[in-house]
């Protein structure tokens, strides 16, 4: 079978389509025909040896795969022909065949393309584990999104009032994501130098004052302002970096700020004393490992989010598409913050 191999630790150009044997089945495995992958930040990670699950070279790029399976254990909860989506986790899913355990495989609503299928799982369970599991979500709340013309921001945008927010408020870092924002269902778009727009659209507007100003609080002074002053109830973090402390300065009392990963490359510092003056929260966040901890979750959360999906509620991805021979070009895409939505390789 073709797949995007990783041989050396030298980042995502290292990456190559190469042909290698199907991967070998195992009780209670699942068979897939891959025809999309989904690939994520920590897949930009593992290519340089960065993240902190260091899977043995050489090893196939991606953890999330739309398809159709060829064979299933008689006790799944899928058959050979269904068209499903599955988590790989750590590798293994751009590539023409997957192998994964059944408790990782889902049936794709009819509504929903593979190809919008693929980014899906890695994603949206995120954002769902932390608006309800870790942020506490509650009806009618106003969430925050750095990063969200990204894969975990357009997520957010497109899943929080599904799940129960009043308002979404994006931030992004220029016009053309700000588009991308308001296409995934932003209430409010603000740009990272202090520009913004209310709900419905509409020129940007400046705040912040000098050009030291809107740098140093430009957003933080725009998002005050869309809230009469009192701040977010939570912030969903990708970003990390230095508007990691303006983060909790935008939060109302009771606000939580939820870490979910570091893209900027820069891991923030916590002063608590913010937290105790404002009674605030940081929570970290971190899906993977409460999955990998807690048997079902992943049933628990899909029989929840599965029918959002269905019914038209939590609108499907919109994912930006590469070829399987341009698959070191998506996760350099995620390396260098151009790509515009969820990155998802196309494989048939």
């Amino acid at each position: 079978m073709r797949a995007a191999q990783v041989s050396k630790l030298e980042g995502p150009e290292s990456i190559e389509v190469v042909d290698i044997p199907e991967p070998a089945e195992f009780p209670g495995g699942v068979v897939i025909d891959v025809h999309a992958a989904g690939v994520a930040f920590p897949d930009v990670l593992m290519t340089r040896g960065l993240y902190q699950m260091k899977p043995e070279l050489p090893f196939v790029v991606g953890g999330e795969v739309a398809g159709v399976v060829r064979s299933a254990p008689e006790d799944a909860r899928v058959r050979a022909g269904d068209r499903v989506v599955a988590l790989t986790m750590l590798g293994n899913a751009v590539a023409e065949t997957a192998v994964t355990a059944k408790e990782m495989v889902f049936r794709l609503p009819d509504n929903i393309s593979l190809e919008a299928g693929a980014g899906i799982l890695f994603n949206d369970l995120t954002v769902h584990f932390c608006l309800r599991n870790r942020g506490r979500l509650a009806e009618g709340e106003t969430v925050l999104v750095h990063g969200a013309a990204g894969g975990i921001g357009t997520s957010t945008l497109r899943m929080a009032k599904a799940l129960g927010a009043g308002r979404v408020i994006a931030v992004v870092s220029t016009e053309e994501k700000a588009e991308v924002a308001r296409a995934n269902g932003a209430s409010d778009v603000v740009l990272t130098d202090g520009r913004s727009d209310g709900p419905g659209g509409g020129s940007l507007r400046n705040h912040g004052g000098t050009r030291e100003g809107r740098d140093q609080q430009g957003w933080l002074a725009a998002v005050k302002e869309l809230t009469g002053g009192r701040g977010v109830d939570i912030v969903l973090d990708p970003v990390g970096g230095d508007r990691f402390t303006d983060s909790i300065r935008s939060l109302a009392p009771a606000g939580r700020l939820l870490v979910v990963g570091f893209t900027a490359g820069e891991i923030p510092t916590v002063k608590v004393n913010r937290l105790l003056l404002k009674n605030v929260e940081v929570i970290g966040a971190a899906w993977g490992e409460w999955v990998m901890t807690h048997p079902g979750y992943l049933q628990e959360q899909w029989d929840e989010v599965a029918p959002l999906l269905e019914s038209g509620k939590i609108a499907a991805p919109q994912p930006v598409l590469y070829p399987l021979t341009e698959t070191a070009a998506a996760v350099a895409a995620l390396d260098n913050r151009s790509a515009k939505g969820k990155v998802v390789v196309t494989v048939r």
